[in-house]
């Protein structure tokens, strides 16, 4: 087996090389480093090293958050004797909870754990191995990006807050399944392979990264009181449970995703913002072969 360990390239996660190297001369086992370029070009060094190692057994290691890791998984798509993992270093790392006591910072349990097959959410040209959301929710994540940017304190609450004055009523057109699943105004959408997203919300507790579908969860517009109401069970993942929340949010299991709008409809790919009109949402079925830690602990 060999490893190349992707870490991402920005000068805000120089601390990742500080954590990892140290780690790897430990390990005996062969691998490379290669840090990111931009935006995108954690696929095209995948895709391209798989076009020239195509029997080669190589575990490609994305060092980073959920962006880095969707980077990284759709590059070894359909490719062969390839796996991905994960090292968590992102601001936001929840695929990793999808996977409770493994430690995802340990290049030892990493080494020493176990296979599996994984579903991947195809997103047009963009991939998503946890979870493609437009709505309200995207916008969080588009504007406290764009703050971290800015060096602004506090990024993601600002978003949220931004958001929520500005970005709760939309006009979108769903169909899943060919099924028309959107009626009248629409404050969000979420397309899930895994449970968690953002800063650790328990968006879809009923998802399995396994099982050949994504769970959608559409949210009707609803008063802010409402919302602010139901934001603590939303949270938590117990919103699915609950009389209350139905009235609000429409649950189902998916393989294939239309969505439109007049306006441009900006969908999170896994921390990753794309803008069309028009998205063609796929489930690709056990697509990626997932390497992950070892359990240390139940």
């Amino acid at each position: 087996m060999y490893w190349i360990f992707i870490i991402n390239g920005r000068s805000d996660k120089r601390f990742i090389d500080d954590d990892l190297m140290p780690q790897l001369k430990g390990t005996g086992i062969d691998y490379e480093v290669y840090h990111t370029q931009g935006e995108g070009d954690a696929t095209r060094f995948v895709r391209i090293y798989c076009d020239f190692h195509p029997d080669d057994e190589v575990c490609f290691v994305a060092c980073g958050g959920n962006g880095t890791m969707s980077e990284v998984a759709a590059g070894v798509v359909g490719a062969k004797n390839k796996s991905v993992a994960m090292l968590s270093y992102g601001a936001t790392s929840s695929f990793s909870c999808y996977f409770p006591g493994r430690n995802f910072r340990s290049v030892k349990d990493l080494v020493e754990g176990e296979t599996m097959k994984s579903d991947i959410i195809k997103c047009n040209n963009d991939y998503s191995i946890n979870v493609a959301n437009f709505g309200f929710d995207s916008m969080c994540g588009f504007f406290g990006d764009m703050y971290i940017r800015e060096g602004k304190s506090q990024p993601y609450l600002r978003g949220t807050l931004r958001a929520l004055l500005f970005n709760r009523v939309n006009n979108f057109r769903i169909v899943v399944d060919g099924k028309r699943m959107s009626r009248g105004l629409t404050m969000m959408c979420i397309v899930a392979n895994s449970k968690y997203y953002g800063e650790f919300y328990k968006c879809a507790p009923n998802a399995e990264i396994d099982d050949g579908w994504f769970d959608v969860v559409i949210a009707r517009f609803c008063p802010l009181l409402v919302f602010l109401i139901l934001f603590g069970k939303f949270k938590t993942g117990e919103y699915v449970n609950s009389k209350f929340a139905r009235l609000v949010f429409k649950f189902c299991k998916g393989r294939h995703i239309e969505a439109s709008s007049k306006d441009l409809i900006y969908l999170l790919v896994d921390g990753e913002t794309v803008a069309s009109t028009h998205f063609t949402i796929d489930l690709l079925e056990k697509a990626v072969t997932l390497r992950i830690p070892k359990l240390t602990r139940n």
